[in-house]
């Protein structure tokens, strides 16, 4: 039977996926609109089970761009060899800090090293509550809030870091 076999399966993988919003692909697009029901993109969404979702720690959502870009003009923003430089730096961070990167933290590890202040333990606690985390997702929130704490070159974790991890949660089902 299969309750008396026991069986591992170690791995370590980076998961990059991508999904329309929609069955038509317009759902929350400014410059097409979606045709699909509401019962439609809720259907859709549900075909990814919330476990697996409960699994993946950064949801970013990607919208078209309103123009055409053209190289050279636009906004100046950080260089690739910055944020190259940032995320190394970070890296390097950890695995002297910890032994390990956060996204490798057990429950104990976040413990340790995602301790917070008095009030920023009960601003993400009341997150939590609101958007109903798991404590697989509690835990998830902490990690990406101590890599963007790293990132920053920030000793603790602050407000700022927690609610900008909290933004990268999944996105509400309708």
């Amino acid at each position: 039977s299969r309750a008396a076999c026991h069986a591992e399966f170690p791995a370590r993988f980076q998961l990059v996926a991508a999904m329309n919003p929609c069955p038509c692909g317009f759902y929350g697009d400014r410059s097409k609109q979606c045709l699909c029901s509401g019962d439609q993109v809720n259907r859709y969404r549900g075909r990814v089970s919330g476990p697996l979702l409960d699994r993946i720690d950064l949801f970013v959502e990607v919208a078209r761009p309103n123009h055409i870009v053209i190289p050279g003009r636009g906004q100046p923003g950080e260089s690739s060899s910055a944020v190259r430089e940032r995320v190394v730096s970070a890296n390097r961070l950890q695995i002297e800090r910890q032994g390990v990167a956060n996204g490798q933290l057990e429950s104990s590890g976040v413990k340790r090293h995602c301790r917070l202040a008095a009030e920023d333990e009960c601003f993400i606690e009341n997150a939590a509550k609101k958007l109903t985390l798991s404590p697989r997702g509690f835990q998830r929130v902490l990690k990406v809030a101590r890599t963007i704490a790293d990132l920053d070159g920030s000793e603790s974790i602050g407000q700022n870091h927690l609610a900008e991890a909290i933004g990268y949660r999944q996105p509400e089902r309708n």
